[in-house]
């Protein structure tokens, strides 16, 4: 049974991220995501009492996997190899998680900046900026290793991109950029 209920809100999540990304999270309500679920109200609020707590459980998921991987990258050495495997396993994760968040957040940043959710959002990215390159790096070095990140992620959301280009394509374009930036003295 709880197999079913894990699967239940993880549709919930997916669903109403869609609906947030195209409708906007404003513009969306409980009963849209329902619909679209073709599953009750009631059953929907036996899972999410409010699209906030949605939304929220959305983002920590994503805080929770940031956090692993900073944990990880705080542990290597700081060099360009690592960097790299840095943005691989961005890129990875982008690919496996994180794409539909952050294109709901390129539509919808005034309702993350409304919530708690989304300010600890916004922390454990610079924490993850800034593992990658290190204090004493001059501002030249950390400004193309953050753009790295930057280059990686606005890779990845389609409508940010702008060019007819397969996914898959645009993913290992942006990581190839990416790494690019990295490589730079």
């Amino acid at each position: 049974m709880a197999g079913r209920r894990t699967d239940t809100r993880e549709r919930i999540q997916r669903v109403a991220l869609e609906l947030f990304t195209e409708r906007g999270y404003d513009r969306t309500t409980l009963q849209e995501v329902a619909e679209r679920l073709e599953i009750t109200r009631p059953a929907l609020y036996y899972h999410f009492r409010t699209k906030e707590d949605i939304l929220t459980s959305v983002i920590e998921g994503l805080l929770s996997s940031m956090d692993e991987l900073v944990d990880w990258a705080a542990r290597q050495p700081r060099t360009h190899e690592a960097r790299v495997e840095i943005l691989r396993r961005i890129s990875a994760l982008l690919d496996d998680q994180w794409r539909p968040l952050f294109s709901f957040a390129q539509v919808n940043q005034g309702a993350l900046r409304d919530m708690p959710a989304g300010e600890r959002m916004r922390l454990s990215m610079l924490k993850m900026l800034s593992v990658m390159s290190t204090p004493e790096a001059g501002t030249k070095q950390q400004f193309q290793a953050r753009l790295a990140v930057f280059a990686v992620i606005i890779g990845s959301v389609p409508f940010l991109f702008g060019m007819d280009v397969p996914e898959s394509e645009r993913s290992a374009v942006a990581l190839e950029v990416a790494t690019d930036l990295l490589s730079r003295p």
